[in-house]
Formats: structure tokens, sequence, C-alpha cells
């Protein structure tokens, strides 16, 4: 069986290690198609060295643009490698452009498509996230979901069918990685930083990034906490904060913000681990805090996690600087661990069995 795997952006390389590892132990040919939607290093090339992820067949280096031209790229270069490698499955992950330029392009040529990490709703039509979601499972022959809740949305809306429960393929690396942090010098020990001696922080939707007003009361807020903040700057982040004029010398930035570049997935799940508490508009993140035991803002008007709400790990607040600060610094957060609530570790292996089995 040969399987095109769509890649794009920092999260789906993450998603996609424990799938591709379990697609090679089950003897089927994967292509990776990389749309080149995250193109420097600590936001791409890292996460092949060191998660395992094959290195890309094919590398479209569409890089940034507005949203229909970027997917219209995707979609057209994509289309292209459909028709030359002839694959039997599309494999795509998530909601970014890629996901959905990945789901037209297979659903147009009648390739059978699936989707890991289906059935999420955040219900907010605003964010562009949300529609691809929505457009690709409805595309999707095979839906891949992580919780009961997501396989409750797809029955709403009449796709019970093409579901498949399977856990989180996010939980399976998490797994896996702490163990190996145990002997590797991480950010937190090339920063000197305190284990739960400083917050982490997180901003990249276009949501928050894209107007001045939402960036400027976050980074406001974020720079009045009184105790370190730790914030990895995502590119387009920097970009807007240089363009709004946010921070515009180095002696305006808070002393407690310590603005450093982008990381790689290691370094990233070291810093979450050790961080007193995370404040992060990322839905991967707000995931990885829940499964590390680590309470957390969420710095947009809902979630598509409900349940790290639900478990009371996890609280949506928005941009409000008096909301962030009242749940940043708050002292009622259950007490650790977390419950086990997305799988087992082993949703790679069990989606490798079900393109199988569909294929069979």
């Amino acid at each position: 069986m040969r399987i095109l795997t769509v890649l794009g952006a920092r999260p789906q390389f993450i998603k996609a290690a424990p799938v591709s590892e379990a697609i090679a132990e089950a003897g089927h040919e994967e292509i990776i198609a990389h749309t080149g939607q995250h193109y420097d290093y600590e936001m791409s090339e890292v996460f092949f060295e060191e998660l395992g992820v094959p290195r890309p067949d094919h590398n479209l280096g569409v890089g940034s643009d507005t949203h229909a031209r970027q997917t219209g790229r995707m979609l057209a270069g994509l289309e292209a490698i459909m028709l030359e490698r002839q694959p039997d499955w599309v494999l795509v992950y998530g909601d970014t452009n890629s996901t959905l330029a990945g789901a037209l392009a297979a659903c147009k040529l009648g390739i059978p498509l699936a989707h890991v990490e289906a059935g999420l709703r955040s219900f907010n039509r605003s964010m562009p996230e949300e529609h691809n979601r929505v457009v690709t499972d409805h595309c999707a022959d095979l839906l891949f979901c992580p919780t009961p809740t997501a396989v409750a949305n797809l029955g709403r809306e009449g796709l019970g069918e093409r579901v498949r429960e399977v856990g989180d393929t996010m939980c399976d690396l998490l797994r896996r990685t702490v163990l190996l942090l145990e002997d590797r010098v991480t950010a937190v020990d090339r920063l000197s930083l305190t284990r739960g001696g400083y917050a982490l922080a997180t901003v990249h939707r276009a949501y928050n990034t894209d107007d001045p007003v939402r960036l400027r009361s976050l980074m406001r807020a974020l720079g009045a906490l009184d105790e370190p903040v730790v914030m990895p700057v995502h590119p387009r982040t920097r970009a807007r904060l240089d363009e709004f004029a946010i921070f515009s010398s180095p002696e305006r930035t808070p002393d407690n913000l310590v603005l450093i570049e982008p990381v790689g997935y290691m370094d990233m799940i070291a810093l979450e681990r050790s961080a007193r508490i995370i404040l992060t508009d990322s839905g991967g993140i707000q995931k990885e805090a829940f499964l590390l035991s680590v309470p957390c803002v969420t710095l947009r008007p809902e979630t598509e996690w409900v349940e790290t709400v639900d478990a009371g790990w996890n609280r949506v607040v928005g941009v409000d600087e008096s909301s962030i600060r009242a749940a940043a610094t708050a002292t009622d957060w259950p007490t650790p661990p977390s419950p086990p609530l997305y799988g087992d570790g082993r949703a790679g292996a069990r989606i490798a069995a079900h393109l199988s089995a569909e294929s069979g």
C-alpha cells in the first residue's frame, strides 16, 4: 500500500512521527509531501532530525502568503504529486492550510483521504482553522478521532460511519520524549531556569497576532506577571511585534519577558514540563500541558480541547488582561497527575492498522 502524507507546519510533524513509524513497521510505502508552510530550521527541519520522521520526498517550498494564495499554490503542487505518485491513501493532519489543500486535492482526484485529529470543533467561525477542520472532515473517507468528544461532534454532522476513535498521536510521542529528556541538556539548562520558577508563553494564531489591539493586550498581560515569562517567538508574531511597534526598542520590553527564538520539539517539551504555568493560544500546547500535568491558560475565547477544561487543567480567558492575570496567579489548580484522556500511547499503530484493513 502506498500512502501520501501531507505535512507543512510544526504540529503536523509532531503528530505524524508515531504514524510514520507504524506505517513503516506495517511494511507500507510512505511518500511525504512537505508544503513548506513552515520553512525555517526550528519550525520545520529540526523536527525531521529529532523525531525520526522520514525526510520529505517532495517539498513545495510555498512559504508565507495570504490564505488564498498559499492554499492555492499548495493545492496545485499536491495535485501534481498525487497524479505522479498515484497513492492508495492521502493522509492529512490537523487544521492548517496544508491540511485543507491536501484534502481538496485528494477529494477532487477521487483518492481515498484519511484525516488524523478529526472531529475537533472550537465553534469559532472567525478562525481559519475551524473552517479547515470542517471542510477536511467532510471530504475524508476515514476520520481518526482522538477523543469521544470528537467522535460525538462528527456524529452530529452525520459522519459517524467514517469515524475511528484511535487516541491522540501527540500522546504517543510525548510519552517517549519525556523519558529521553532525563539525560539531555535542554533549553531549561541553557537559559538557567528553575523548575517551577517561570511561566511559558506562546502566541502565534493569526486571530491574536494580526490584530494590534489583541496582541498589545496579550503582551501587556504577560509583561505584568510577577515572574519570568519565557516566550519562544513564532516568526509571524515577531513580524507583527515589529509591524505594530509593540516593542520599538529593547528598553521597552518588560523586564520579566524572556523572548527567545523558536525551539525544537524536545526543548519545547522540556520548557513545558518545567514551567509553573503555560499561557498559550496553541491547541497542541494546551494538550501537551495537560499531558504533563502543568496548568494552562488559553489565550483565546474558546478551545477545541474541551476535555482539558472539564478536567480543570485549562482555563480559557481570551485576551482580557485582568482575566489572564487572575488565571495565571490562581492557586486552586488540580493536583497532579492529570487523568488519562488521550489514549494509551498506541494511536499511531491503530491508524496504520485501520488503513491496512480498509485497503485489504
